[in-house]
């Protein structure tokens, strides 16, 4: 049997067709979950591998609160919240609510669900970062539409996490103009420093993005 731990290297490695045999061979590997408590398929949301996460998705006909935020699943939401409404308070093994999951790989609509059954937008992560769900949204690229309902549910767009960064800051740093306009509407100031002293505009200057940081100068 392959161990759990190979099979976390060929997602790191972006190999579907060897963890597609795996799974052929032993389909209880799709049990296993890192030192962390996330599932092999929750890790390939975060890795970023459709074909990976697809090839997992008929071996969790039930997922649970985390992995059912990352999909955007509302309809399993549903059913959990039903029963146990605590659940949306509830942290993963690697620190992040479900709005977090929600905000940085669910989509817009799993936010807004979330937080229409009372999620915590102010809600802060259980982990070295230390961020809320508006950080996890812009710096995985949640899109437009998540930021958006974040905000209008009160999200504070001047909120720092580890470092000093606030949600500008890393917007800036991916060169994500969309989410600065938007972000900027919001009051999120142009002159927040993080703790290195660093303005979101050289965020953008030292990771080559010119159009943003002129649009923060």
């Amino acid at each position: 049997m392959t161990h759990p731990v190979a099979v976390f290297e060929m997602m790191q490695r972006g190999n579907a067709e060897a963890l597609a045999a795996a799974l052929a061979d032993h389909a209880q590997i799709a049990e296993a979950r890192n030192e962390q408590g996330a599932s092999l398929l929750r890790m390939a949301i975060y890795l970023r591998q459709p074909t990976m996460r697809d090839l997992l998705l008929p071996y969790f006909p039930e997922p649970d609160i985390f992995d059912a935020a990352s999909l955007g699943d509302t309809a399993r939401m549903d059913q959990l919240f039903a029963q146990d409404p605590s659940l949306l308070a509830a942290y993963s093994g690697d620190g992040w609510t479900p709005l977090h999951l929600a905000a940085a790989f669910g989509g817009a609509a799993a936010v807004e669900w979330l937080l229409d059954h009372g999620a915590d937008v102010h809600a802060c992560s259980h982990n070295t970062l230390a961020n809320q769900p508006l950080h996890a949204c812009v710096a995985i690229g949640g899109g437009p539409d998540a930021l958006r309902a974040l905000l209008n549910s009160g999200a504070d767009g001047n909120a720092t996490q580890q470092g000093g960064v606030t949600a500008l800051h890393l917007a800036a740093a991916n060169g994500d103009e969309e989410a600065v306009r938007i972000l900027l509407v919001s009051g999120a100031s142009k002159t927040a420093r993080s703790d290195e002293g660093k303005l979101p505009a050289e965020y953008a200057r030292e990771r080559g993005h010119a159009a943003v940081a002129a649009l923060l100068a």
